[in-house]
């Protein structure tokens, strides 16, 4: 599935073919290339003549030599190109600079007067304002009043049908103009008139070839710019006039159908990445709410569970694998509203309690929970676990090891791990880099210091609890800003963390809670990889079509 083609990947390659001569038959019978570029250049002759545009000095003339080489004249002077040429075309086609085949590439204003504070019905642009072959957001432009827009316009001077291209900022966006507008330009829009098919050049210039040329090219520090004489002295490839308008026929055929394979596209991502999350997180707030399984009025209550865990823990306290709690809590019911004890401080928590649970159901801090086994300076060769071992869209680790010798440890790598440990990271919560540690390794595991490591007190299910991790409720801990803090990174502390309140059912209900959990997400898999079959299907059909075509 990840080598499936997008929509824009099917795009490219589709102009790729277009302008490589590819896309459609050449016909014997066309008007070459050559004899199209003739009669521009007498077009252009008598432009001059007529003061309409400036005659250009250094114009260009490119020749295959006998050696089969491309060459290039200016004046007098002919030089190799065939390293320049990207690709080859067919015999019919030429190379030539951009400028020979335009009457006009002009930029905006290098210096932009100042606009009024008032709308006016004149209005100056940048290259913020083209985006998805049109223009945008004219709302956001700079009005200018009529003297000062005549005076701008004598150098854009833009006419329908002209391209605007963007050269500064968002490099290599265009559309064709269509409007009827007082519009001028800052320096960001060049604006070309061109003596070919329109079309077929705004394509062009969509190309992956030509779109990663003025990347690589484009200079500039604070922002990139790929600026006139760099846009003059692009190559294009020349088709003859009727293949350019064969050429452009064909990809407008063609657009309906890239268009479905978007959406398909779209439906399918929309599918990956928010339905079957939703449908989970609906089951399970209802599984924590108490309202998946039935009570069982015999099961052993959810208070006896919780001593059972504290006589667990003071067990593992004796034997030194964990230190007393001097701030351990106790909550407990009283006049129908939640109590804590700390010590021999009680303080009514209605406020933090999230939601309602059933009678036999209680209350407990995760840290009653859980332990941890401390954080040590890995020796020898151990296996490191560190945010991006974390696949968390399937919440799991990924099957790759990380095997790191000592000396080479980076300073985060200190948490002690083992099978069965619950990692949940403490950074950008929102993105659920969690997993249980599904296996043992053969060296030590160490996972970094970005983790919050939690070991469940036997009798508690780790499965309950890293599906209660994954739920809204303790998400909205998690994210609080209260709880969370920093704005480009936020992170909550573990000490925070170990305050989450979790709903502690009895044993039995836990164990069926986790069963009904996985079944239904086994459900819903199975339904996730019929639609997503049926999408696919969707998008193979698109993509086979559009090539048939």
């Amino acid at each position: 599935m990840e080598n499936r083609m997008t929509a824009q990947q099917l795009k490219n390659s589709i102009l790729q073919m277009a302008i490589q001569g590819k896309l459609v038959e050449q016909d014997p019978n066309d008007e070459s290339a050559s004899v199209l570029l003739e009669r521009i250049k007498k077009e252009k002759e008598q432009l001059i003549k007529e003061g309409k545009i400036k005659k250009n000095n250094n114009e260009s003339y490119i020749f295959r030599g006998t050696d089969n080489l491309h060459y290039e004249q200016v004046g007098r002077n002919i030089k190799c190109i065939d390293d320049e040429i990207p690709f080859d075309i067919p015999d019919s086609w030429e190379w030539v600079r951009l400028l020979t085949v335009c009457s006009k590439i002009v930029d905006g204003d290098h210096n932009p007067p100042k606009g009024e504070n008032k709308k006016t019905s004149f209005i100056m642009a940048s290259s913020t304002n083209i985006n998805e072959d049109k223009l945008v957001n004219l709302e956001k432009v700079r009005y200018l009043k009529k003297d000062v827009f005549e005076k701008q316009n004598t150098r854009t001077n833009c006419k329908k049908g002209d391209i605007f291209f963007t050269s500064v900022g968002s490099i290599g966006r265009s559309c064709i103009y269509d409007w009827n507008l007082n519009i001028c330009f800052q320096r960001s829009v060049s604006v070309i008139t061109t003596l070919i098919f329109n079309k077929y050049l705004k394509y062009y210039f969509d190309n992956p070839i030509f779109q990663n040329k003025i990347n690589k090219e484009s200079s500039g520090t604070a922002q990139k710019g790929f600026y006139l004489k760099q846009l003059n002295h692009s190559l294009i490839a020349v088709p003859p006039l009727e293949e350019q308008k064969r050429i452009v026929k064909k990809i407008e055929e063609l657009e309906p159908l890239i268009d479905e394979y978007k959406k398909a596209e779209e439906q399918l991502y929309e599918l990956n990445s928010n339905i079957k999350d939703r449908l989970k997180k609906s089951i399970l707030q209802y599984a924590i709410e108490g309202k998946l399984v039935e009570q069982n009025p015999n099961d052993e209550p959810a208070s006896v569970l919780l001593e059972r865990i504290r006589n667990e823990k003071n067990k593992l306290i004796a034997e030194g694998k964990l230190k007393k709690d001097k701030n351990e809590s106790v909550i407990f019911r009283r006049d129908n509203s939640y109590y804590e004890q700390i010590g021999k401080e009680v303080r009514c928590i209605d406020d933090e309690i999230p939601f309602d649970i059933p009678e036999n159901w209680e209350w407990t801090r995760l840290i009653n929970l859980t332990y941890n086994h401390g954080q040590k300076k890995p020796e020898k060769y151990f296996n490191y676990i560190d945010i991006g071992s974390i696949d968390n869209r399937n919440l799991r680790l990924n099957s790759k090891e990380t095997i790191i010798e000592s000396s080479k440890a980076p300073s985060r790598a200190r948490k002690i791990v083992y099978e069965g440990d619950i990692l949940y990271s403490t950074v950008r919560p929102y993105l659920h880099n969690m997993c249980i540690v599904d296996r043992s390794f053969c060296n030590e595991t160490i996972a970094s210091t970005g983790f919050a490591v939690f070991k469940c007190i036997s009798p508690f299910q780790t499965d309950f609890l890293f599906n209660y991790m994954q739920s809204n409720s303790f998400d909205r801990f998690a994210n609080n800003r209260k709880n969370s803090k920093g704005i480009a990174y936020p992170a909550i502390s573990e000490n925070k963390l170990k305050q989450a309140l979790i709903p502690v059912p009895p044993k039995k209900e836990q164990i069926g809670i986790i069963n009904i959990i996985y079944k239904i997400n086994s459900i819903l898999w199975m339904e996730f990889i019929f639609y997503q079959s049926m999408i696919l299907s969707t998008i193979s059909c698109c993509s086979v079509e559009v090539f048939r075509k």
